[in-house]
C-alpha cells in the first residue's frame, strides 16, 4: 500500500522522472530485478539507480527483498501497477501537432534536396 505521507504532486514527481519510469516500467511484469539490472535498464550510473530506488522504496511504490548477497526490487502492489497502466494509457493519447511556421528553408528543402547519391524532394 502507498504511503499516506505523499500527496499527487509528490508522485508525480516520482514517477515523471525518467529514469524511475524507465525503473517502473522494467517492473511491471512482475519480476523482481537487481539494482544492477535496473541501472542499465534506466540508462543511468548504479549510484543514481541506488539513489532512484531509495526513494522509490521510502514512497512505498517497491519493495525490496534481500536473497543472499543481492537486493531485488519489486513493485508492492497491483495498485501501483494499475496507475502506472492508467498513467501509461494517458501519456498515449496522441495530442494533434501544432502547426509551426514554415522558413524559406524548409519550403526550398521541401522542392530539392540531394540524398546521397540522388535528387529528392519535389524535383526528385
Amino acid at each position: 500500500m502507498m504511503s499516506l505521507n505523499l500527496n499527487v504532486a509528490e508522485v508525480g514527481a516520482l514517477i515523471g522522472d525518467p529514469a524511475r519510469a524507465n525503473i517502473l516500467a522494467a517492473l511491471m511484469d512482475g519480476r523482481a530485478l537487481t539494482s544492477t539490472e535496473l541501472s542499465y535498464i534506466a540508462r543511468v550510473a548504479p549510484q543514481t539507480t541506488s539513489g532512484h530506488l531509495g526513494q522509490l522504496t521510502r514512497a512505498s511504490l517497491l519493495a525490496v527483498e534481500k536473497r543472499g548477497r543481492r537486493r531485488y526490487y519489486r513493485i508492492v502492489s497491483p495498485l501501483v501497477e494499475q496507475m502506472l497502466e492508467t498513467i501509461m494509457a494517458v501519456a498515449a493519447v496522441q495530442i494533434p501537432p501544432r502547426r509551426l511556421r514554415l522558413s524559406r528553408i524548409d519550403e526550398q528543402m521541401r522542392l530539392a534536396r540531394t540524398c546521397y547519391d540522388h535528387l529528392a524532394g519535389k524535383l526528385g
